[in-house]
């Protein structure tokens, strides 16, 4: 079973992209829509501080008619963020995102961000992790 560092490993996009809390919220908009990711790390001198995803700005800004121009990352990022440990099976990724209803799980390795994972991420190995499981029975089966 693979590891939230293996499986960081294997994502295409290998950087921990992140943005500071200070800045308009449509630029972290600007930056996932560039990436096509759902959610960014707020770092603040070197320091996650919280992550703001798509949920964060469709319930606090779109639904309170705010504008995204005027309002800091800041005023509608998640502050109390979940993390997953590098050495942590992607299964107990998936446990903190099911019970807490999230989609994206930032990676911490010493108290240090290392990259995020999302729900899609867990999924995808998931499934490949349990049709190796089903081809080792038939295997066994045949045998």
């Amino acid at each position: 079973m693979k590891t939230a560092q293996q499986i960081l490993l294997d994502k295409e996009i290998k950087e921990l992209i992140s943005v500071e809390p200070d800045r308009p919220v449509v630029d972290a908009l600007i930056i996932m829509a560039e990436y096509r990711i759902g959610a960014l790390i707020v770092m603040q001198k070197k320091k996650m501080v919280g992550i703001i995803s798509e949920r964060d700005y469709a319930s606090k800004i779109i639904l309170k008619g705010r504008s995204s121009k005027d309002s800091l990352i800041s005023d509608i990022m998640t502050k109390n963020v979940l993390t997953l440990n590098s050495n942590d099976a992607f299964e107990r990724g998936l446990q903190i995102m099911t019970e807490n209803r999230i989609r994206h799980l930032p990676v911490v390795k010493d108290d240090e961000v290392v990259g995020v994972l999302s729900l899609g991420d867990l999924v995808k190995e998931m499934i490949i992790y349990q049709r190796s499981l089903i081809e080792q029975l038939e295997s066994f089966i045949k045998n």
